[in-house]
Order: structure tokens, then C-alpha cells, then sequence
């Protein structure tokens, strides 16, 4: 049996508590061995055997430890990384993985040059909703597609209280680089790089200095245009995934429970993780030859994070192909940044 892959979290925020401990904890190839906090020994509390590091240094110099999860502010990932990597870790980043392109491609270039991996984290590709959305689209149900929207919107007027996520000098940051790349990986995994692209973007809540509203057109072969659209003011949301095709279209609602699971602290062995509640399925109306309307529901996917922890191990002990590419994340980045 191969040796279990040694981890070390750069902190326990609400990343680590949340989407990154509760699957390094029960992943039988990983063993979760430390974390830097350097006030607040908090991570102790649910796992008691952690070793617990004054300094990100020390962290790194824990020979043990093979893997690092760099799950810090977005401000700090590239240099962090590239700590990381130096020290000899393979590195797992947190979305937004940087702010520019030149930062993704030093970041491989380097753990090219070592022997190491580096990987991203995007979860949401292993979203109930958007599994459900994907399996309509590659079952050819809907024809030629024509026009996809896909919505993650807020309402939260109120800048938030941690400085750095409203500050402009400390990029990546705004709604374009938070919630940004999770739209962008998912329409990338299903459609790659767009032809073209054209971004909007706007600051709306009184006194912020960093974006809160954004859209991007990408433009794909065959005329498809996918739309993505998130907003940190909207009161009332709106379906968040509309696919329409030549044949007919495809509703569904961001309906994941996994984030409010593992925040209730439910682990992802338990049964019921990622388990969708009744009455959230997806509408799907198709149009018959005779121009006559055929509606039905699609049962629910489950959601699971722990396919990317999985793909993780692979990565490392198998020198399996990680889904979250390098071309996928600097097509990511590009967009990001422009």
C-alpha cells in the first residue's frame, strides 16, 4: 500500500474548517499533520492530534509534511505557493489561484523545474446542481446548444469586515476573483478555452473600492454564447442555470447543500452529505416534431468534494492527470485578469 500523502494547512479559517480538513481527515490516503496559526490555537478543538506552528516557516521546514494547502487570502497565494514550493511541497491553492497570468505560469514553471505538482481548488465542479447540468448537456437531449446563462448572485450591500477583501491594492479581489473562477472552471471543463470574450464589470455598494458585479460573454463554436453574471445585489435570485438549446432547455436552481453540511460540521462519509432536498430537481422541456412540449424533472446528482481530494492523490502517488489543468487554470487566470 502506498504511503499516505502528509499535509500541512497554512490556516484554519473558515477554508480550512469548512472545505479542507473534513475530507483531509477522513481521505484514507491522507494524513492531516499540521496547520499555522499564529495567534489563536483554535484547530486543536475538533482535531486533537494537529501539531499546531507558530509560523508558516515552521511549517515548511516540517520534513514530513509532502503536500501544502495554501488556503490563505487570495492576496498572499502566489508567494505563499511559491514558499511552498521551494521548500521542496507539492502545493494545492485555494480559487483565485493568482491575479495574473505571469504569476500562474512562474508558479509551474517552478514545479516543473522541482518535480512537484501544482493544483487548484475547484470544488465546484463536483456541485450537485452543476453534475445535474452537465450529465442534460452531454446527453445531446437538447440539441445544438445555443445559449447558456449560468448566475451566482448575493445580496450583501454591506463591505465586508475583512480589510483585505475590500482593499484594491491587494489583488486578486472583488466578486470577479471570488466567485469568478468557480463560473469560469465550470464552462472551462465543459467547453475549454472560449473563441472570445467580452467583460463588464461595475462597483455598485456605497463606498467599496473593489468590483461587486460582473458578466462575461464567451463565445464558443457553433454560435454558442454562454453567459456568466454574478452580483453581490440582487434580493430576489434568479435560476442560476438556463441552457437552451435547438431541442428544448434545461432549469436548474444552485441548490449544493455541501457548504451548509460541512458547515453544520456533517463530515462527507455521513450518507446524507451532498444529498439533495426534494423538490430542487431540474426542469427540463423538450419540444417534440409536432412543436408540442414535453416537461419533465431530472432526479438529483450527488454533490462530493472528495472527487477532487481524490484526483489529488492520484496526482501525486500516481502521476495521474489532475482535471484542474494547467492550460484550464492560466485560460482561468486570463480571463480573471483582463
Amino acid at each position: 500500500m502506498a504511503a499516505l500523502i502528509v499535509i500541512g494547512l497554512m490556516t484554519y479559517g473558515m477554508s480550512g474548517r469548512i472545505f479542507q480538513a473534513p475530507f483531509l481527515s477522513t481521505h484514507p490516503g491522507f494524513k492531516l499533520k499540521a496547520v499555522a496559526e499564529r495567534s489563536k490555537k483554535i484547530m486543536a478543538a475538533s482535531y486533537p492530534d494537529i501539531i499546531s506552528y507558530d509560523s508558516v516557516e515552521e511549517l515548511l521546514n516540517d520534513a514530513e509534511i509532502e503536500l501544502i494547502v495554501v488556503n490563505t487570502p487570495g492576496y498572499t497565494h502566489f508567494n505563499l505557493a511559491m514558499q511552498a514550493l521551494k521548500a521542496g511541497k507539492h502545493v494545492l491553492i485555494e480559487k483565485p489561484a493568482v491575479a495574473t497570468v505571469a504569476q500562474v505560469e512562474a508558479l509551474y514553471r517552478l514545479a516543473h523545474k522541482k518535480g512537484l505538482k501544482v493544483m487548484v481548488y475547484q470544488n465546484r465542479r463536483w456541485d450537485s446542481d452543476f453534475l445535474a447540468v452537465k450529465q442534460v448537456i452531454e446527453s445531446g437531449r437538447l440539441g445544438k446548444l445555443v445559449e447558456i446563462s449560468i448566475r451566482f448572485d448575493r445580496y450583501n450591500p454591506k463591505l465586508s469586515p475583512k480589510k483585505f477583501k475590500e482593499d484594491a491594492a491587494l489583488p486578486p479581489n472583488g466578486l470577479v476573483y471570488d466567485l469568478g473562477p468557480h463560473l469560469i472552471d465550470q464552462v472551462i471543463s465543459l467547453f475549454g478555452r472560449p473563441l472570445s470574450f467580452h467583460k463588464v464589470m461595475a462597483n455598485h455598494r456605497e463606498n467599496s473600492d473593489v468590483i461587486d458585479y460582473f458578466n462575461f460573454h464567451l463565445a464558443y463554436p457553433n454560435q454558442l454564447n454562454v453567459y456568466l453574471t454574478s452580483s453581490l445585489l440582487v434580493g430576489q435570485p434568479m435560476p442560476s442555470f438556463i441552457v437552451h438549446g435547438t431541442l428544448g432547455s434545461f432549469i436548474k436552481d444552485r441548490v449544493d447543500v455541501q457548504e451548509p453540511q460541512l458547515d453544520k460540521g456533517m463530515l462527507p462519509t455521513d450518507p446524507a452529505y451532498g444529498q439533495e432536498p426534494e423538490g430542487c430537481e431540474g426542469r427540463l422541456v423538450l419540444i417534440d416534431a409536432d412543436g408540442k412540449k414535453q416537461k419533465e424533472t431530472v432526479p438529483p446528482l450527488k454533490g462530493d468534494y472528495t472527487h477532487l481530494f481524490e484526483a489529488v492523490y492520484q496526482s501525486i502517488r500516481n502521476n495521474a492527470l489532475y482535471p484542474i489543468s494547467e492550460e484550464h487554470i492560466a485560460w482561468q487566470v486570463e480571463l480573471l485578469e483582463a
